[in-house]
């Protein structure tokens, strides 16, 4: 790719002369340019949680925050030869437009004070920089960024993303086949500015432990355009251990048409000094979708057996079937299904136009007191992006929920309403 801006190419070829101090760079400079890409996401994002249990958090009726942010993310080319070298930034700028001390915890601002003094912060920001070297088809990246496989997914539901301190090598050497592996030592929450060690949290047995170690490998391996299946494990050092098994299908039941299949496994146990006490959990999960034209209809099975489904704290839960807006439903002994529909708007001539509606319901919850928890939720998005103009690419999402919970599992129930507004310039 050539860039599209030549300030932003002198920019890059500039940072890198300083870098290397070389007579060689110019040369340099062009490997390390070429394939570059630099995007500025302007995010305005707001939450409106109305809360309707009055036990819950000493009496909060709402949490209500609006945010701006801009979310800048350079992704360097490689300097040419049999190794090349590159630099990856993103930075982060979240300023409140809206919210106060009455209102907060929404998760778009980091939280200061205690008790009647807790408060959002008025603004908060972080730069994540990342080293990557490339030989053939296997990449060596050490630094911070959002690093996103099955058994560690940054979270980027809020204002800011989450990222990870930490190196990985990827590799794709074999045709259809991917390698993983890594180490992260801290992370830097989607609701805060600094980088603190991992948490791992059973909020229903009031237990919270932290490791500096999260160690992963992991391969996936594409049999055509059909078929995908992965096999992941995972290690919080002295917390927990996990091993991920998936299979990915696609079956064309005609012309626009199709049968979609997301199978995961998940087994995890204690590991080390145990710090969060024994643990021990199985996870079954399924999404099934049907295609058909403009709609889709979705399936989602879900069972949790044991302990909690394991994942540092503050991560996605996109690995589980069930996983939504407002829970992953993934509670110690969890049984859980979903019923969703999406509908494409292109289908009647407004491409860009997309609804989505689901429900999903949770029972059979070992609680802390030993009754049977149970939890449900009604979601709706409504997104469009702009196709074509100056506002090109400009997305708009609504999205209205509700979520219910059973008072000896959890007091957090409440109506939602999130606007989202994304705005990506292309700058390079």
């Amino acid at each position: 790719m050539t860039p599209r801006n030549p300030l932003s190419a002198a920019v890059f070829a500039g940072t890198l002369s300083l870098a290397l101090g070389i007579p060689a760079v110019a040369h340099a400079a062009d490997g390390f340019v070429e394939g570059s890409k630099v995007t500025l996401n302007a995010r305005n994002f707001y939450i409106n949680r109305n809360f309707v249990d009055p036990a819950y958090n000493g009496g909060q009726n709402k949490a209500e925050e609006w945010t701006q942010s801009f979310i800048l993310n350079a992704q360097s080319g490689y300097t040419p030869g049999p190794v090349g070298f590159g630099v990856d930034v993103l930075a982060g700028l979240a300023v409140k437009l809206d919210g106060g001390g009455g209102t907060y915890g929404t998760g778009l601002l980091p939280t200061h004070g205690a008790g009647a003094d807790r408060h959002p912060a008025d603004d908060f920001g972080r730069i994540a920089v990342a080293a990557k070297a490339k030989m053939s088809e296997t990449e060596l990246r050490v630094g911070e960024w959002q690093v996103v496989v099955p058994v560690l997914r940054a979270d980027d539901g809020r204002s800011l993303p989450q990222t990870f301190q930490g190196g990985m090598i990827s590799s794709r050497e074999i045709s259809n086949l991917s390698l993983f592996g890594g180490q992260m030592r801290q992370n830097s929450t989607r609701d805060d500015a600094s980088m603190e060690d991992m948490v791992y949290k059973d909020g229903l047995n009031g237990i919270t432990a932290t490791s500096d170690r999260f160690n992963f490998i992991g391969g996936e391996y594409t049999f055509n355009e059909k078929t995908k299946v992965g096999l992941w494990h995972g290690r919080l050092e002295d917390i927990y251990q996990q091993s991920y098994a998936q299979l990915l299908h696609v079956q064309p039941l005609g012309e626009d048409m199709a049968l979609t299949a997301n199978l995961g496994y998940f087994t995890g146990k204690d590991e080390g000094s145990a710090l969060a006490g024994d643990l021990d959990n199985k996870t079954y999960s399924g999404l099934f979708g049907l295609q058909a034209g403009a709609n889709t209809f979705y399936v989602g099975l879900q069972k949790v057996s044991g302990n909690q489904w394991m994942r540092v704290n503050g991560t996605g839960g996109a690995s589980v079937a069930n996983d939504s807006f407002n829970s992953a439903y993934d509670a110690a002994d969890e049984r859980s299904w979903q019923l969703r529909h999406d509908y494409n708007f292109a289908g009647v001539g407004i491409p860009g136009l997309v609804l989505m509606n689901r429900y999903i319901s949770g029972d059979n919850i070992t609680t802390a007191s030993g009754d049977e928890g149970k939890e449900w939720g009604r979601e709706s998005e409504l997104a469009y992006t702009v196709q074509s103009g100056a506002l090109k690419n400009l997305n708009i999402k609504w999205r209205n929920s509700s979520m219910r919970r059973d008072s000896s599992f959890s007091t957090n129930e409440f109506d939602e309403n999130r606007l989202i507004i994304n705005y990506p310039i292309s700058i390079l």
